[in-house]
């Protein structure tokens, strides 16, 4: 029984299917929620809660895929506590990271694996990386860099890496946060270490491929599949710059220089036509032309001003925790104040800002309070689907003129902490007409059939 379960989750392709949702941002990592007969605005009383499972911390997302749930949290040791200080990354805390299988229906538990794992990052919460689900297996990767393959069905151990052991990849003061991105047969990460910042390895066995990039610092952006020109390619963006690569073979094609401020290198670059855009907190950012012969030209660009820290740019957007959507010509994302905002790509022309979906109510532009502010972008067919950091979904038009929110409702208590608020900062997963979303207490399962 074990290997035909094994098999008919094969047999599903979960990267394939527009009901599920195997890993971060979607089947594609674009942000594009594909399924029909989905609310159009909430109901009075909001969405029907179908399940709640109680889970530990963590900012990692869930995955869904062939009917069950993945997500990965962490548990302080008996008698352990966190520095109280958030950016502490000198004092070690004794915990164990997990790895959580539930029923997509019921929130009910399938499996769940457990490894010991000791914490040395600012804000500890837990992990940070969103399940990978591909070909019969789930990756995870956790926050102080070990990367497990375990088989989707039964929870049993298939391969494992640690990468500050097997590289010599220094944890990043927020710990590993790439996603890991599934192509072919080949599951591409960001590691760290000499000649390492991009390692390709096989799904199967865990053996290395490739491996490309150095850099002073790996970042935290994920590794984003492109296609240019009819073929696929891979971009990688360190601390540094922002690379074009062969994701068969790890040929590095081109390279821009692109140095957020802190290397948070944290956004995946997203692709428009025969544009790429790619920016980050202190007002670094770049649109390139993606040329047919693999080479780029840069459209417009900003460098950080270490004298002027953190001061808006005049032009672009400058995302921290979340990762815009391109569309049409306008990138919509969330500036580092904490305002989604509306630019053109060609430009970066400013059109319209607001801080409704983020902290829930308006505040003027050159509001302080909400540094770092947070809000995951889902599209749906003609509107939006966003996930604040207050843990309140919202359901909104999105166009160059404005923004029209057309319904909100509250779906999880925000329970981490940020900069004197509580904040939810991990993005949901939508699969089966539902909404997957967790905090640092439990995963929630919200009908959003029409």
């Amino acid at each position: 029984m074990r290997h035909l379960a094994a098999t008919l989750l094969l047999a599903a392709a979960p990267l394939a299917g527009a009901a599920d949702w195997p890993q971060w941002m979607g089947p594609t990592r674009d942000g594009v929620w594909a399924e029909a007969n989905v609310l159009r605005t909430f109901p009075d009383g909001g969405p029907k809660v179908l399940w709640r499972a109680p889970v530990a911390a963590g900012y990692s997302g869930p995955a869904v895929a062939g009917g069950r749930v993945f997500v990965t949290d962490r548990v302080l040791a008996k008698g352990a506590m966190n520095p109280a200080d958030p950016f502490d990354t000198k004092t070690t805390v004794a915990s164990t990271e997990r790895v959580l299988c539930l029923d997509a229906r019921t929130g009910k538990p399938v499996w769940s694996r457990e490894y010991d794992c000791p914490y040395r990052v600012s804000y500890p919460a837990g992990p940070r990386c969103t399940p990978t689900v591909s070909g019969g297996r789930v990756f995870t990767l956790g926050a102080m860099g070990d990367l497990r393959c375990f088989e989707a069905a039964t929870g049993k151990p298939a391969w494992a890496k640690n990468f500050p052991r097997d590289y010599g990849a220094k944890v990043p003061t927020w710990g590993f946060c790439g996603h890991p991105l599934a192509y072919k047969d080949l599951l591409v990460c960001l590691v760290g270490g000499d000649g390492a910042v991009a390692v390709a390895f096989d799904q199967a066995t865990g053996e290395e491929r490739w491996r490309a990039l150095d850099a002073r610092e790996p970042g935290y952006s994920p590794p984003t599949l492109i296609t240019v020109n009819g073929k696929d390619r891979l971009v990688v963006w360190h601390a540094q710059a922002v690379n074009g690569l062969d994701p068969a073979t790890g040929k590095v094609l081109w390279t821009v220089p692109l140095e957020p401020m802190f290397g948070m290198a944290i956004m995946a670059p997203r692709q428009d036509g025969d544009k790429l855009f790619a920016a980050g907190i202190g007002g670094a950012g770049v649109v390139l032309k993606l040329n047919p012969d693999d080479t780029v030209t840069p459209v417009w660009r900003e460098a950080t001003d270490k004298a002027k820290g953190m001061a808006p740019k005049p032009r672009g957007l400058y995302p921290v925790n979340s990762t815009p959507v391109v569309e049409h010509g306008v990138i919509y994302g969330v500036d580092q104040p904490g305002m989604l905002r509306a630019v053109e790509l060609e430009t970066g022309k400013k059109r319209w800002l607001t801080f409704r979906p983020v902290v829930g109510r308006e505040e003027p532009e050159d509001y302080k309070q909400a540094g770092s502010g947070t809000a995951f972008l889902v599209k749906n067919g003609d509107r939006f689907f966003l996930f604040g950091e207050t843990g309140e979904l919202v359901i909104a038009r999105l166009t160059p003129e404005k923004y029209e929110e057309v319904g909100r409702a509250k779906v999880l208590d925000p329970t981490g902490a940020a900069f004197g608020r509580k904040v939810v900062w991990s993005h949901p997963a939508f699969a089966n007409r539902c909404l997957f979303a967790r905090n640092d207490k439990e995963l929630v399962c919200v009908s959003l059939a029409e």
